[in-house]
């Protein structure tokens, strides 16, 4: 059975959030400082050295008390091939996943002039939060690559958290002129969302204590007409599923506990968690399709589409502590997604409990 195509995003399950979920994961796996590797060993310096690349490009001194920096003891030389690299990284990542996405997702449809889709009300808003989780852990990516090359840490999270932001404008820019999306407000807000609570954590506690996640279980059902509509609508791959099916993504907003309550015994590393997430869903606002082998309608209002409420513990895995940057790369890119865990569930006035959460 497929569906047959429709001029809106319903059919295609949101394609520039999938998209922005898919340069998010990129960034957090490829731009994270640890994947550099090229951190300096100052226990091989002399004291002399040492004392001199305390200094910054001004000549004055830049102890790591007031810079709050890690790389508080990069010369100014090194600082400056750094911030290229980095600079060049970015204009080439960024660069180069748009050229890739117009190539996939955009150049097969008729172009338009600027013009604006109202999809707000679309997949009970699932879109729409994970808008807000790829600029969030873009810019984190983005402004932890910054602070490498010794920017100051609340600069580099205006950096990170802004360009993200810019990023994600320019796919939405991209919708606008094509014909079959727009420009969507509604995104855009959850662009804005997802920096701006990366930013102002960053600027204002010098660290995230609330981290935006994300988890995912494929879906799969007894109803044949159901798997096949979800192939249809999602892709049949795994990695198509995570990025496109929403039945199956949850969430999170993860709030570790030691940061609110520092003189505990709380772990370190010990977040709970509260996630979002949404089910029943076969299109993008009714569970109504168009069979494109018969032409004939499909209508499986039976089936309720329904949000769903959940309240997990979680692992920060930046509060681990560990000397290998391998590790450290690792700890980074899992900071993006949910440990799973035993969970509970609201959704339709009830609650249920999951043995394990993903």
């Amino acid at each position: 059975m497929k569906s047959a195509p429709v001029q809106n995003s319903s059919s295609l399950a949101s394609h520039s959030c999938a998209v922005s979920r898919l340069f998010s994961i990129f960034a957090v796996f490829f731009l994270h400082p640890a994947f550099l590797n090229a951190q300096i060993d100052t226990s091989k310096f002399t004291a002399k050295e040492k004392i001199s690349i305390q200094y910054n490009d001004t000549m004055k001194p830049a102890p790591l008390a007031k810079t709050n920096s890690p790389y508080y003891y990069l010369t100014p030389k090194q600082k400056s091939s750094r911030q290229w690299l980095v600079g060049g990284i970015n204009v080439i990542g960024y660069g180069a996943s748009l050229i890739i996405f117009n190539n996939t997702w955009y150049k097969d449809y008729p172009k338009t002039s600027f013009h604006t889709f109202n999809d707000n009300g679309e997949w009970l808003q699932m879109d729409k939060v994970g808008h807000g989780w790829a600029s969030y852990n873009a810019g984190r990516a983005s402004a932890a690559m910054w602070v490498w090359a010794g920017v100051e840490p609340k600069k580099a999270a205006w950096i990170g958290g802004l360009s993200s932001t810019v990023y994600m404008t320019v796919i939405e820019i991209l919708d606008a002129h094509s014909a079959q999306w727009g420009w969507s407000w509604g995104d855009m807000a959850a662009n804005l969302f997802g920096s701006g609570l990366f930013i102002s954590q960053q600027v204002g506690w010098a660290e995230q204590r609330i981290q935006f996640k994300f988890s995912f279980h494929r879906k799969s059902y007894s109803d044949s007409v159901l798997n096949e509509r979800s192939d249809d609508l999602f892709g049949s791959g795994w990695a198509e599923r995570m990025l496109k099916d929403y039945n199956g993504q949850t969430y999170w907003l993860s709030v570790n506990l030691r940061a609110f309550f520092p003189r505990s015994n709380i772990p370190p590393w010990l977040n709970v968690a509260i996630g979002y997430g949404a089910d029943g869903m076969f299109g993008g606002y009714h569970n109504i399709w168009i069979d494109e082998e018969t032409g004939l309608p499909v209508n499986r209002t039976d089936i309720k589409r329904y949000r769903q409420w959940f309240l997990a513990p979680d692992v920060n895995f930046s509060k681990i502590k560990t000397n290998s940057k391998g590790v450290k790369l690792l700890l980074g890119i899992l900071d993006a997604f949910k440990f799973p865990a035993p969970s509970l569930e609201l959704s339709n006035g009830k609650l249920k409990v999951h043995a394990i959460h993903f």
